[in-house]
């Protein structure tokens, strides 16, 4: 039986991180997500040059709701089902409440929040089940920050979002899993603290860990609301 797993926001980050941790833990198709780059175009090549499996490049902005339905259409034919979905992909512009421009916020919420949304939806509906949910949120979706409000308040939803799928799907044995890391050196990061060293805070690899052990069957031991990730 082939075991798959899509994983959004993959070019780099947490999400290129998971992607490399993946090819190493019995995945035979990978499909990943992300927006046209360099980068992501290398973590694809690199994937496809160590990765035994498939490996299935979908480009596009998760803040088009068209095209997070066509992913999940496109995904659930091209890779036969999605058994581990992983939604990482994430999106701020971090200023203060007087200088948010709506539609900024808008985008804010349709990426980190409707498209993660969107995606389970679309492939519940076309009749797949999951056999593991993983949605990466944040620390600052626990405890709002002077600055960060539209990216706050996206994540403190989808920590929400997730304790009711969690009860809703168990019905169908999948497990949901909400992670919120603290400080990681990832670019969206050095959006949110341009000042701050890299080199003294968590990396994208030790968060990829803890998404590599909620598959394990120890993870089904892990029961947590919100699993939080920090040093």
């Amino acid at each position: 039986m082939t075991r798959t797993a899509l994983i959004t926001g993959a070019s780099r980050g947490i999400g290129r991180a998971t992607a490399l941790k993946f090819a190493t833990a019995g995945f035979e198709a990978l499909g990943l997500v992300a927006r046209e780059s360099d980068d992501f175009t290398e973590t694809v090549d690199d994937l496809r040059s160590t990765f035994d499996g498939e490996v299935i490049a979908y480009t596009a902005d998760l803040g088009d709701r068209g095209a997070v339905i066509d992913i999940a259409r496109r995904a659930n034919v091209d890779l036969g089902g999605v058994d581990v979905l992983v939604n990482n992909a994430g999106y701020t512009n971090p200023v203060a409440i007087h200088q948010i421009e709506f539609a900024d916020f808008e985008r804010t919420m349709a990426v980190n929040l409707y498209a993660p949304f969107t995606l389970i939806q679309e492939l519940l509906r076309s009749g797949n089940t999951f056999e593991v949910i993983v949605n990466i949120a944040s620390t600052a979706g626990i405890k709002g920050r002077s600055g960060w409000l539209t990216y706050s308040a996206s994540k403190a939803a989808l920590i929400n979002m997730s304790d009711v799928l969690r009860e809703e799907l168990s019905l169908y044995g999948t497990r949901v899993a909400c992670i919120s890391p603290g400080r990681t050196a990832t670019d969206l990061r050095v959006k949110l603290a341009p000042d701050e060293d890299p080199t003294t805070i968590m990396q994208p690899e030790h968060v990829a860990e803890v998404i590599g052990m909620l598959l394990k069957p120890v993870g089904e031991f892990i029961d947590s609301e919100n699993l939080v990730v920090r040093q």
